[in-house]
Order: C-alpha cells, then structure tokens, then sequence
C-alpha cells in the first residue's frame, strides 16, 4: 500500500513538471516570437561585449545578417564607439545601474550611415556579476530629418532661405556675447530697398519674389562667412558683420553691399533697376542688446532714404528721435483723413499772353490737431514709403475734381485743376477705373482734370507708361511732366509720349536772371517743347524779372508767388469772380 502510494506521488510530480516544462516551452514560444517579430533591432552580448544572437529586425535595419555578426564584437558596429559615447566611464555605469540609453550614428553594411536610438539593459547572475547586454536600438532617421526639416523652416525664411528673426536674434546675442569678451565690434546693417513697393505694385508680386531673391544672393555674395544675412519680411534685410575691429570696417562692406546689390535686374522679361539704403549700428557703442542695435540700424536706414537713397547711414542720438517723430507721424497720418485734417489749397496757373488763370495746381495740406500744420515735404514721402500714399490720393483727386465741378456749376470761369500723382499711384492696378469713378461721380468733364507727373515715374518702365498715358489721354484728360529738368530727361522717349505739357522745375527758374546755366536750360526746355508741339508752364515765378524773362522766351504758362500763393478755395472762388479785363491784360483782385 505504501509503495501505491508511493508510486502516485511520483505520478503527480512527474505530471507538475510537465505542466512546467509547457509553461516554459510556452514563454519561451512566446519569447522568440516576440524576438522574431518585434521592430526594434536587438542584441543579446555577453560580458566580454562579442554578439551571440541577433534578431531579424536588426538584419533588416542594419543589412548585417546573423552569420556577418555571431561571436563578433559590438566594435565591429559601431568602430570608435569604445572611446567615444560609449567609452570606459559609461560602460563601468552600465554594469552598477544596470541600464543606459542615448542617441548614436549607427553604420549600416553598405557603409551608410544612420541615426539610432540605443537602450543598453543588463542580466546578472546570482553573484551579481553581469552575465549579458541586451542591446534595443530603432533607426530614427526619419524622425530625425523631419524634425531638422521643422527647425529649418521654423528658423529660416520660406522665400530666399536665409535666416529669419529667430535665428537672426539668436545669431546676435552670440556676436555681442562674444565681442564683449574679446574687446571687438559687432555691426547691424538693415538693407531696405528703393521704391521696391512699386515694382511690386506695377510688374506683381511674382516678379517682386524673384527679385527678392536675386537681392538675397547678391547680398549673401559679399558677406564673409562668419557674417549673417537674415530677411526680416518684405524687401527689408539685416546683416550681422561679428568681429569687427574698427566701424571703418562696417563701411567698406556697406559700399561693396551698395556696388553687389545695384544694377540691373532681368526678371521674367522685365529689365529691373534696383538699388538699397543701408542703415548701420554698432555694439558697443551704439547699444548693447539686439533689440536696440536692429532699432538704431533701422533707424538709420530711413535717414540714407531722406538723403537720396542708394546710400548708407551710421546711426546717431539724433537719428533715433526722428525716428520716433516718424513713428509717431505714420500713426497720426493714418487716421488723418477719417478725422478730416486734410484739406487742399490751390495755386493759380497762369496764361502769359492773355494774364488769365487757365488752371489752379491742388495741393495738400495737413492741419494736425497735435502738431499743428505738418509740411507736405515731410509728410508726403512717408505715405509713400508706406503705401498710405494710395488712399490719400485718392482723397486729394476727388475733392480736387468735387471742388471744380462746384465751381462751373457757379457759373466761373472754367479752369483745369491739376492733381500731384506719386510713381506709386501712377502704377495701380485700378487707377484708370478709379479715375473714371471719380469723374462721373462729380459730372466733371476729363478736361476739367490734369494729372501731373515726374519724370521718374513714367522712366520708370517706360512702355508700360506709355501704355497707361495712351489710355488717359484718350479719356480726355491733360498730362503734364513735373519738375522737368531734374530726372532722367531722355529725349528718345519724350518725344513718345503722349503729354500736353512740361513743368520746369522751380529749381531752374529761381536764378534764370543770374545764372547763365539755369537761362540757357529753360531756354533750351521752352524751344524744345515748342517743337515737340508741347506747351510749357514755369513754376516758382517770383519776381517781375523772371515774369520777363519768361514772356521774351515765349513760356506758355507760369505758377508761382508773383501770382500768387495757394489759397483755400473760397478765395479762388473770389479771385476768379473778381477777374476783369483792362488794356489787353486780365486782371484779378483777392477778396
């Protein structure tokens, strides 16, 4: 009975071993399923650091197959890797902690390189002793690209590829960091193009990218290695130059930057002029943070614009409070006309032979509320650096065509009202629509209209100019050539366009009785013009003298404070009531 019992127990031990020799045969199925399958790479290592099992994933992700790698040595993946990430110290951290992970350039077969990710966990025995290295690693390269692919775009420009704000501010503070330590300069230069809003306005926004593009490589062309160009947005550019010893040096690069970025510009057909104003600070000097030197510089660049463009400038004390003003001076204009401060004031136009006013020039005045009457000199190129210039002329031609429909509904006599047009207007998209509108608006016929307009303007891009010209002409409208003498003056186009009339700039005018030159260019204009079959108008006539000079060179017309001064327009209303004709000459008295 005892061995029955004997046997049974037998019996039930064998059968428990069974049961746990399956559950092992199970986990261990289990196991290498896991090892065959899983994703990430694996390596099983023994203490001496020599491969004893791989796992597919690896082979696919490596190229190396088990037989390449068996009783090989971790070296053998990763040569150098001993001394480097993977050296002494972190090996020895490896074996008290038991884990490790990191990022490393793996190699695959072919000798291409590839980012991983490694986990590095430890098997010890019952002494405590390291026994294997399990060794996890995924190639992460993909991750790895697209996220250099999202810093780049976060921290470059999407247009020319430069460095953006970001990376420009961050490239500053190192400069300035760096200069402080080692005693030497640090210059910022904010580029911003010349009447590049035109370009834009006039050939579009595709040609003005290309164009932004080309400045971009020609700015970078000059630059040394250790500088950076950033775009700021826009046509606006900021330049680092780090290490400088002396701000002689910021200027020398200034004028090869000036020399690099002019010239002439083939975009798409089109033959593009372009030149910069560059405004320069300098650390220390001139501030000690990148928000105050990127400041000064831009303030600098507006004062090389107010001094003729295509210049450069060094930021002084002075040009940061005009700066200021300026600032203060975009917000006021802003609001100016919806608080009604704008208003114009008419100067006559005179008939040399007859001494009858043909015409009155409207110009515009700013009454601020704050800064009292603001000069048009000053305020009239910031609407255009900054394209406010587009609503206010609008304003300027419909009070100018509203003001002389009231008056030949008055029953005076009818005159033509001149209307100042800025390049920047010249070159809308709408503007013949919106001269159209204004017109039948006010029931004012297109000859009650003058538009005037520089020499620059319509050089600009001479054909699309015609083009323009031709159709307001054909409206019925007269076009004069203002400030005649001081822009390109190309006689092989005049003679192609179709004007009515050249302004002589007052410039020529104010000392034709006693300067030879400034009398044989107005001679010279008047003779000219005469056969063009063009009349001539002088403007700035003040004195008898010049009124004689005039009239024995047979000018057509004059403008200017002989006349009179411009006038609200009540008082023209006056002048042209009170006219009256006396022994051949007509005459006015002011109300």
């Amino acid at each position: 009975m005892q061995d029955l019992s004997s046997s049974n127990q037998q019996i039930d031990l064998d059968a428990a071993s069974n049961v746990v020799r399956q559950k092992k045969d199970t986990q261990l199925s289990l196991f290498a399923h896991i090892f065959d399958r899983v994703k990430e790479g694996i390596i099983v290592m023994d203490a001496d650091k020599f491969m004893l099992f791989i796992n597919p994933a690896f082979s696919a992700i490596t190229g190396y197959s088990a037989n390449d790698l068996i009783g090989k040595s971790l070296q053998l993946l990763h040569p150098g890797l001993m001394d480097d990430t993977l050296n002494y110290e972190t090996w020895r951290s490896i074996d008290e902690t038991g884990r490790w992970q990191g990022e490393l350039v793996g190699r695959r077969k072919n000798e291409e390189s590839y980012d991983e990710h490694l986990s590095i966990s430890t098997m010890k025995n019952e002494r405590g002793e390291v026994s294997y290295y399990i060794c996890v690693f995924s190639d992460i390269s993909e991750r790895k690209a697209a996220e250099e692919r999202v810093a780049y775009v976060v921290l470059h420009d999407f247009l020319t590829n430069l460095p953006n704000g970001l990376l420009l501010q961050d490239r500053l503070a190192q400069a300035i960091s760096r200069a402080g330590r080692e005693n030497r300069k640090v210059a910022v230069m904010c580029l911003d193009l010349d009447h590049f809003k035109a370009i834009n306005d006039m050939l579009g926004h595709l040609v003005g990218d290309k164009l932004l593009q080309e400045v971009a490589r020609r700015i970078s062309s000059v630059g040394r290695v250790s500088d950076t160009v950033s775009r700021r947005g826009g046509d606006e550019f900021v330049v680092i130059l780090p290490d400088l010893e002396t701000v002689d040096d910021a200027a020398v690069i200034a004028v090869k930057l000036l020399e690099a970025i002019s010239g002439l510009c083939k975009i798409d057909g089109n033959e593009i002029e372009i030149t910069t104003s560059i405004g320069i600070s300098i650390f220390p000097e001139d501030g000690c943070d990148g928000d105050h030197l990127i400041k000064y510089a831009d303030a600098a660049m507006y004062h090389a614009k107010k001094n003729g463009r295509n210049n450069y400038q060094f930021f002084t004390n002075e040009l940061n409070k005009l700066a200021l003003e300026r600032i203060s001076t975009i917000q006021k204009l802003r609001h100016a006309e919806g608080r009604q401060e704008f208003c114009l004031h008419y100067q006559p136009q005179v008939d040399l032979r007859n001494g009858r006013i043909i015409g009155v020039e409207a110009l515009l005045r700013w009454n601020n509320p704050e800064a009292g009457m603001i000069p048009p000199g000053y305020f009239i190129p910031i609407a255009e650096e900054t394209g406010l210039i587009i609503p206010i002329g609008e304003w300027v031609l419909r009070e100018a065509c509203r003001q002389n429909s009231e008056w030949r509904m008055l029953g005076l006599p009818e005159i033509t009202v001149a209307v100042n047009l800025s390049a920047v207007q010249f070159r809308q998209n709408n503007f013949i629509e919106m001269i159209q509108s204004v017109l039948c608006e006010y029931s004012l016929e297109p000859s009650g209209l003058a538009l005037e307009i520089t020499e620059g303007a319509v050089m600009h891009n001479a054909e699309a100019s015609i083009a323009l010209l031709l159709e307001l002409k054909a409206m019925g409208l007269q076009i004069a050539v203002d400030d005649f003498g001081t822009g390109y003056s190309s006689l092989s186009y005049l003679k192609r366009f179709p004007i009515d009339k050249l302004k002589i700039d007052q410039s020529f005018v104010r000392d034709i009785t006693v300067d030879s030159d400034d009398a044989a260019i107005v001679s010279t204009i008047i003779n000219m013009a005469r056969t063009l079959k063009l009349k001539v108008i002088a403007e700035g006539v003040e004195t008898a003298e010049q009124l004689s000079f005039l009239k024995n060179q047979e000018c057509d017309e004059m403008q200017g404070y002989y006349f009179s001064k411009p006038m609200p327009p009540e008082k023209i209303t006056s002048l042209l009531v009170s006219g009256y004709e006396a022994d051949s000459q007509w005459s006015y008295e002011s109300q």
